[in-house]
């Protein structure tokens, strides 16, 4: 029995041997040769890159972007600050006009009433000079033609820049218009509740009440204050 085992694995080796031999004369490399090893080795080598390559890829696209972002870090911070400098300037400006306004806004007005002036000082200087003494009729003359120019210049200064004069004689008692002074008895033709004498004259600047008309206001004589 044992003798019987040796015989076929005596066999078996002699026809691999056999084999190996007939592969060897046609020029195939045995599976199992050191050969056939080293050419598997170098195929997986020519076909897959070494590891190497990867990271240092990686490596040079991070950077790139790194470097992208930063130009875009730089651009922004530079819009940003101009824009901040643009509304700093901004406000200055605005600023420095509204501080113009408030000195200049009356600018034109002033310049009207320079005009007025002219013509007091030329009154004066007209009455001082021409007129001689004890000659009073001519003086009053003078005196009353120099007022009517200064009326007249006056109300144009003030129509120009909507300065209005109120008349409010017979007009209904109105508390953000007229100041009160006091109560009179209602006379003929007159209503009760209405104006009846204004002590000082009001004036509106645009429509809008800038000093109170000061008045008297009729009533029925026994309501009377």
């Amino acid at each position: 029995m044992a003798a019987r085992s040796v015989w076929a694995v005596r066999r078996l080796l002699q026809r691999l041997l056999a084999s190996n031999a007939a592969s060897e004369g046609r020029g195939w490399p045995h599976p199992f040769s050191t050969a056939t090893q080293r050419t598997a080795g170098e195929d997986c080598s020519s076909e897959d890159p070494p590891d190497e390559l990867g990271p240092s890829l990686a490596e040079r696209a991070l950077k790139l972007k790194a470097v992208k972002l930063e130009k875009e870090v730089q651009d922004l911070t530079m819009r940003y600050q101009r824009a901040v400098a643009d509304g700093e300037n901004i406000r200055r400006r605005t600023q420095r006009c509204v501080e113009d306004a408030k000195i200049f806004g009356i600018q034109s007005f002033c310049k009207d009433l320079v005009e007025v002036a002219d013509i007091l000082e030329k009154t004066r200087e007209c009455i001082s000079e021409e007129t001689e003494p004890g000659d009073q009729k001519l003086t009053l003359e003078k005196i009353f033609r120099g007022l009517s120019l200064l009326e007249a210049k006056l109300k144009s200064v003030f129509a120009k820049h909507g300065l209005e004069k109120m008349t409010p004689v017979g007009d209904k008692y109105d508390p953000h218009e007229h100041e009160l002074l006091c109560h009179v008895p209602a006379r003929v033709g007159v209503q009760p509740g209405t104006v009846a004498l204004v002590r000082q004259d009001g004036y509106k600047l645009h429509g809008r009440t800038i000093r109170l008309a000061r008045v008297e206001v009729a009533v029925e004589s026994q309501r009377r204050l």
